[in-house]
């Protein structure tokens, strides 16, 4: 097992585009990380890095107490799974599990016994003599972790491992990599885009976001506006209209309306641009008239639990979702309505998507 370091790192492509913008991370020995964030954030490319296929442009980048940023793929002690599984399709299951040790010289009952172990952990045992054409997509998953595992690697890296599966067998398989995390206590890095992934699997999570990582931390602590959660935070555009002893004032765009916040918030200076934050569950519907974000419903989703009302207003490029109880009186869409958030526990955010400090 080890750490990983990541100090500064930085990725610039020829031509100048640079999509690392300076990563700092500690991963701790052991943990299950999971890099989450939406297509191209550079979440993958990061884990490229870290496995030493795409060079690294500027900073620093340790496992455990050794600076790995000139050392060859294969000396780094990391094994790395694809989304794609990159099964030999000319090889039996065993070749294929085997196949790094037979490149490395090992002696052939040491390659054996390796296989054996790790199909035993992932059950795979009677697959050993198929080749890849004749597996299901989660066993042959199960084989590239398989080829992982015997490698006996510091660290595991897993590119959106599970992303060709269907939904049942990806829930099947979040299992067995949770249950493979505990028998192995080997320090994991899993990228995925999928929330339900991060939360499930991640002792911590980092959100990417352009290039950046936007927060670190705890499943259950984590709260990143823009991008965790469903459905997600609203985002509803404002200026800062007062911001003195009497409280903070926003008002909204397209003559939507103006609100008092119950609390101030350090730096929004009276007309500063920002974004007025609030969960679904955060916001009630009122009347057309009633002071408020009036809108027009667009969709109304009953869910049986929940009913997810779609409101559309003015200045707005998307909806204002609303969540009410299931058994919420029905309303048409088409219907004007006002939306009137709770805002002490709404969050404002500054142009550069960074969170106001709020105090009572």
């Amino acid at each position: 097992m080890a750490s990983l370091t990541l100090q500064q790192i930085r990725k610039t492509y020829d031509g100048g585009a640079e999509v690392i913008k300076g990563v700092d991370l500690e991963v701790r020995d052991g943990e299950f990380m999971v890099f989450v964030g939406p297509s191209g954030c550079g979440k993958s490319t990061l884990l490229r890095m870290i496995a030493g296929l795409e060079a690294i442009t500027e900073g620093e980048l340790r496992i455990g107490d050794r600076c790995v940023n000139d050392v060859s793929p294969s000396d780094r002690g990391v094994a790395m799974v694809f989304q794609s599984y990159a099964l030999y399709p000319h090889m039996t299951v065993a070749e294929n599990m085997g196949f790094a040790l037979k490149m490395a010289g090992r002696p052939k009952a040491e390659i054996a016994a390796a296989v054996g172990r790790a199909a035993e952990i992932l059950q795979i045992g009677a697959l050993l003599d198929r080749r890849p054409r004749a597996l299901s997509g989660g066993q042959r998953q199960r084989v590239a972790i398989g080829r992982a595992i015997v490698r006996q690697p510091r660290v595991f890296l897993f590119d959106e491992p599970l992303s060709n599966l269907d939904a049942a067998l990806r829930v099947q398989m979040r299992t067995e990599l949770a249950r493979l995390h505990r028998e192995l206590g080997t320090t994991m890095i899993y990228v995925t885009h999928d929330q339900v992934e991060a939360m499930t699997l991640g002792q911590r999570i980092a959100v990417f976001n352009a290039g950046r990582i936007a927060q670190v931390g705890e499943p259950m602590a984590l709260f990143v506006a823009g991008f965790l959660g469903s459905p997600k935070m609203n985002l509803v555009p404002v200026t800062v209209s007062a911001n003195d002893p009497a409280g903070l004032r926003v008002r909204t765009h397209e003559g939507g309306g103006d609100f008092a916040l119950a609390m101030h918030a350090a730096g929004a200076a009276p007309g500063a641009t920002a974004t007025l934050g609030f969960r679904p569950d955060q916001v009630e519907l009122a009347s057309a008239g009633t002071p408020g974000l009036e809108g027009q419903v667009d969709l109304v989703e009953r869910l049986g639990d929940a009913t997810l009302v779609h409101v559309r207003c003015a200045g707005q490029a998307a909806p204002v979702i609303v969540r009410l109880p299931g058994h919420a009186e029905p309303l048409a869409a088409g219907s004007r309505v006002a939306l009137r958030p709770d805002l002490a526990r709404s969050r404002l955010f500054d142009s550069a998507g960074e969170a106001f400090p709020l105090s009572a």
